[in-house]
């Protein structure tokens, strides 16, 4: 631990807590789990499994405390459906669940990796076992996207990360209907030169609703002689025009550090899709990729965190 930087998350003593071992059938890695808490308390991981051809697809894991004795679906929870949807061609990856009160389902917002790239999808289910697949709504190259949970001046929002010249920056993009996209808005801007969020930025989990703003984990790349390296960074936005920045931090919060998260099939790689928050309505549980080979649990308070962003945005 560094003296001069205070720890906004702890990473869990049974760390990684999910990895292929666990799995019910053959795979080769699971990571990047979207998360969200069932109506019972149960916690609900949906998980990125890469199969041994590279494919991937999504499974789900249930728990009691969020921690162990995951209950895993013995068959894939989502596959990819390339005859109905070819945009799932290659696969379907890092989901990311918002729960919509307004419709009374879960939104799971993912990657359809296309053969041009990788795009946004969108399903909706009341209970991860059927589904409601809106198909594509945003184009190659495209990914890291999130629905916040409720519309804001009578539009669905959707956080998401497009590819251009010369970087990736996080977009905001408006819908009356969640099928039909628009008013396209800059977030926010990765930076330029030696950040350690410079050129490449994207979503984490999905925004989180405070008083004082919606609290956005996004993660940043640095290029390194040595290859990338994954963090997270902090940014606070306003709550009926998210695409106000008010607070960001300049620093990175969370870096791989533990062996498992230094070394995998991608190394030096942190990646959240999911988080949950306790219902003290202020701890909160980031369920992350490590390497791209398994799953691990942070915990931290969401009062800390916006305190550190005050100090520090």
């Amino acid at each position: 631990m560094n003296n001069r930087h205070p720890e906004l998350f702890w990473r869990h003593k049974r760390n990684p807590i999910l990895s292929v071992a666990d799995w019910p059938y053959p795979a080769n890695s699971v990571f990047n789990p979207g998360a969200t808490l069932l109506a019972d308390g149960t916690t609900l991981l949906l998980c990125r499994v890469e199969d041994r051809r590279g494919h991937s697809h999504l499974c789900a894991a249930r728990s009691a405390n969020g921690v162990d004795n995951w209950r895993i679906d013995p068959q894939p929870t989502l596959l990819p459906d390339p005859e109905h949807f070819p945009e799932e061609r290659w696969g379907i990856e890092d989901p990311r669940i918002t729960y919509l009160p307004e419709l009374g389902k879960y939104a799971i917002v993912y990657t359809a990796y296309t053969s041009s790239g990788p795009g946004v999808a969108l399903a909706l289910t009341e209970d991860f076992d059927r589904f409601e697949r809106y198909g594509m709504i945003m184009p190659p190259e495209d990914k890291n996207a999130a629905l916040f949970p409720h519309r804001i001046s009578g539009y669905w929002v959707l956080v998401h990360r497009p590819v251009g010249a010369p970087g990736a920056h996080m977009w905001l993009s408006y819908s009356p209907d969640l099928r039909h996209w628009g008013s396209h808005k800059l977030m926010l801007e990765a930076r330029r030169g030696a950040w350690w969020n410079a050129n490449k930025i994207g979503l984490s989990p999905p925004p989180i609703e405070t008083p004082q703003g919606w609290l956005v984990i996004y993660h940043g790349v640095r290029q390194t002689a040595a290859g990338s390296i994954y963090r997270l960074g902090l940014a606070l936005f306003d709550l009926q025009a998210p695409e106000r920045c008010l607070k960001r931090g300049d620093e990175w919060i969370f870096g791989p550090e533990q062996p498992y998260e230094q070394r995998g099939d991608v190394d030096n790689v942190v990646f959240p899709c999911g988080y949950t928050v306790a219902p003290d309505g202020d701890t909160i549980h980031l369920y992350y990729g490590a390497a791209d080979t398994s799953i691990a649990l942070a915990t931290g308070s969401i009062r800390a965190i916006l305190e550190w962003l005050e100090q520090h945005g």
